[in-house]
């Protein structure tokens, strides 16, 4: 009876053993995967923590860009509304020249046609005559004949002109044109045109003309 109950107690040994065996095997096998399972999570949280990282780098670059962009905007807008008020500027003046310009045509124009008129009066036949006085004034006495050779001198050429010595410049100003300054000087337009070798009877303001004799 002993016998079998010592074979008893040592089989129920065995099981308990062989029973805290397998569960100490199942908790170390447990432990692991916990454990692979765990670091694998750590890996990917620190991975996903380096690509935040790395984001919040390109956010603060972009917002840096951004700041930089705004301030060249400002730039450049600033600079558009000087060169717009520049352009305004230069339309204004060259709306004025415009009309300076045009002023001056008519001017020139009129001036033309007066000189025209003046050619053709003095080609006509009535002036003719007068020019063939001077011997009929010479007969009636001295004085009628300086009065008769002064109006000739009159006619052909102002007193101005002995005036002017050789070399004269003068500056165009504002609202002049070539019949006015040959008047004012006594020189006819086709000399002052070839001493000047001007093409036409336009002049500039500013322009430095030749008005003393040759």
């Amino acid at each position: 009876m002993q016998k079998g109950e010592q074979q008893v107690c040592e089989s129920a040994r065995r099981i308990i053993s062989l029973g805290i065996l397998l569960c100490s095997g199942l908790l170390v096998s447990g432990c692991v995967v916990l454990e692979e399972k765990y670091n694998a999570e750590k890996a990917r949280s620190l991975n996903f923590q380096r690509l935040l990282a790395q984001e919040e780098k390109r956010t603060a670059e972009l917002d840096s860009e951004i700041r930089h962009t705004k301030a060249e905007l400002a730039e450049f807008e600033a600079r558009n509304r000087e060169l717009s008020a520049q352009v305004q500027v230069a339309r204004e003046q060259m709306g004025r020249l415009q009309e300076e310009t045009e002023a001056i045509r008519e001017a020139t124009v009129l001036e033309r046609k007066a000189l025209e008129d003046m050619q053709r009066k003095s080609h006509s036949p009535s002036v003719k005559p007068k020019k063939a006085e001077p011997p009929k004034a010479a007969a009636g006495g001295r004085s009628g004949g300086n009065h008769s050779g002064k109006g000739m001198a009159a006619v052909t050429e102002s007193p101005s002109a002995s005036k002017v010595p050789e070399g004269t410049v003068h500056v165009v100003k504002p609202g002049e044109t070539l019949f006015s300054i040959g008047r004012r000087y006594g020189i006819e337009v086709d000399k002052l045109k070839k001493l000047n070798k001007l093409p036409d009877d336009i002049v500039e303001i500013g322009q430095k003309l030749l008005v003393g004799a040759e």
